[in-house]
């Protein structure tokens, strides 16, 4: 079978990651505004936006499903690399981990989906798989730099 460069891989997953790390800090940055919006009816700070909270909302869900995306992303290309370059699967704790990630994300982009006046589960599940995912994220990259350094020359 013909893979890419394994370093490519390597590129593709750094570049992922790195954005998903960034997707996370916009989300838990628009997340907390419409929290604050809804509460009190205050901007966080005392910002101003020109955006109404639909349009927050919308955001939020953007960056969310571009967030989904990524991590799926970096779940193939770690299948793809780890089989690639040594046949199987689960070489250290960084495949535990990144499925964790990934079970953490897609439970709270279903939870994201969930949040309306009738089911008030929602919200509150969406939110705590949040503050978890962020130990995830540590956890998973941690992990993942000790794997890096196994593919470096």
């Amino acid at each position: 079978m013909h893979l890419p460069s394994f370093l490519w891989l390597w590129k593709i997953a750094a570049w992922s990651m790195g954005l998903s790390l960034l997707a996370y800090l916009f989300l838990a940055i628009t997340g907390i505004w419409m929290f604050r919006v809804r509460t009190t009816g205050k901007s966080p700070l005392g910002v101003l936006l020109p955006w109404n909270r639909g349009e927050v909302q919308s955001l939020h869900y953007i960056i969310g499903m571009t967030m989904v995306s990524l991590v799926l992303l970096l779940l193939a290309v770690g299948i793809v690399g780890t089989l690639g370059h040594f046949g199987s699967l689960g070489h250290s704790s960084h495949l535990i981990a990144g499925l964790m990630v990934v079970a953490l994300v897609l439970g709270s982009a279903f939870s994201a989906t969930q949040i309306s006046a009738r089911k008030p589960w929602a919200r509150p599940l969406h939110i705590g798989l949040n503050i978890v995912l962020f130990a995830g994220f540590a956890w998973v990259s941690i992990t993942g730099w000790t794997v890096v350094q196994k593919y470096l020359p």
